[in-house]
């Protein structure tokens, strides 16, 4: 399985952005895929995941309220939508996947994409 993420960019603060990731290969619906960022100078962390089914999803606290993930099955995507985006969100935001139940463990993840830049400008 491959993941490719996109819809990366440069915003102001109080914009909008949606990530998408795009998975190829054969997956399963016991599987389990999330967003990861990492900041400059900081630890990778977690920051929402959602099963295949759709049917369960998780958010850092971090995010709650201004991010959504949700799920395309026709599409084998999954999406990140940000808004209200703050310099703070400023990272790389990478996408993982792993099989089992929804986890913001990081290293249970197995299969990575390569990495989306998020710049927001205060």
């Amino acid at each position: 399985v491959q993941l490719v993420e996109s819809g990366g960019g440069l915003v102001q603060a109080g914009a909008s952005l949606r990530l998408s990731c795009a998975a190829s290969g054969r997956t399963f619906s016991w599987y389990n895929l999330a967003w990861f960022r990492q900041a400059p100078g900081k630890e990778r962390e977690f920051v929402a995941t959602i099963s295949l089914t759709g049917g369960t999803t998780r958010l850092a606290d971090s995010v709650k309220g201004r991010f959504t993930i949700s799920l395309d099955n026709a599409k084998n995507t999954v999406y990140l939508q940000m808004d209200s985006l703050q310099p703070e969100d400023t990272a790389v935001y990478y996408c993982a996947l792993r099989p089992g139940g929804v986890s913001e463990s990081i290293t249970l993840y197995s299969t990575w994409g390569q990495g989306t830049q998020v710049t927001v400008s205060s």
